[in-house]
């Protein structure tokens, strides 16, 4: 069963790629970037095809609708935690640490949804507002250059991964219940590490592919003596690009609905510092003994 979501978020992702090239490149380029296949290249051209003609638009669109359906149902079924607010709160955030992510969040409230604007450009009928867009999408692109290092050096650490983290996903953090089982989990949990990974690491990946596509005319001699062509360059940069956009997007919804929806008060957290204590009692108990272990509560 866990295969089947993996598989299906797997296939999500791949759909988000290849759909933003065609609003990147532009509609009139695609073409000759297909036909181009030399017969010493990666022959990437049949599956750009097929990804671009048949998959990954259905698949943004899966994520698009399936996921904040997914959080709809589960907020129906099962509800948000409510934590105590008469216990004393716990700080756990710096004023760098806020700064950071404020930055990092402004800059993917204006990705995500202009990423999905130019995968499905042609539904919007391409023009003013599509390339309005695109605009917006590399200007925003600037704020996460800006914050993704800093992002990465402060809370690595905190995001390696530990034991906790098997046991946090074998229950899936507690949110299949309305009980407040203490979670094993460190300042951060598996889901945010997930997130994180994916944000940093996968972001930087985003961030050189995307310049690949947006600068189409150069030269790369390291590349092409590794006999990578810059067409197959620009090929393997489109898919990779998009399939990690795909699970950037989904991350993001998730991680907004469990800040927002999912954990009432929890977005306090990251604007005052300071987390309640209930709620670092319960959903980080491996932070929570060490902080009382240590004398800082």
């Amino acid at each position: 069963m866990k295969f089947k979501y993996i598989l299906i978020l797997f296939l999500t992702l791949t759909s988000l790629a290849i759909a933003s090239e065609s609003a990147i490149f532009g509609k009139d380029l695609i073409p000759n970037i297909l036909a181009y296949d030399k017969e010493n290249s990666l022959h990437l051209g049949k599956w750009f095809t097929l990804l671009q003609s048949t998959y990954f638009k259905p698949i943004f669109f899966g994520v698009l609708i399936g996921v904040p359906a997914v959080f709809f149902i589960h907020y129906k079924i099962i509800g948000p935690m409510i934590f105590s607010h008469d216990r004393k709160k716990i700080f756990v955030f710096s004023v760098f640490n806020r700064i950071v992510h404020t930055i990092a969040a402004i800059a993917f409230i204006l990705i995500i949804p202009t990423g999905f604007v130019l995968v499905f450009g042609t539904t919007f009928g391409g023009g003013g507002f599509v390339r309005f867009c695109k605009d917006v999408h590399g200007i925003a692109t600037i704020l996460f250059v800006i914050s993704v290092i800093p992002m990465l050096l402060m809370w690595f650490k905190d995001m390696l991964p530990t034991s906790d983290d098997i046991k946090w996903m074998m229950i899936l953090g507690g949110y299949l219940n309305k009980r407040k089982d203490p979670i094993p989990a460190g300042r951060f949990n598996a889901g945010q590490k997930m997130w994180f990974w994916i944000c940093t690491f996968g972001g930087i990946i985003m961030i050189l592919t995307g310049a690949i596509m947006f600068f189409q005319d150069f030269k790369l001699e390291f590349i092409t003596s590794l006999g990578i062509s810059q067409i197959d360059l620009l090929r393997a940069s489109a898919i990779v690009h998009n399939v990690l956009g795909m699970a950037v997007a989904a991350l993001f919804m998730t991680h907004v609905y469990m800040s927002v929806f999912a954990i009432k008060g929890a977005i306090h957290s990251i604007i005052t510092g300071y987390k309640e204590e209930e709620e670092v009692e319960i959903l980080h108990s491996t932070f929570y003994k060490k902080l009382k272990k240590s004398k800082k509560i």
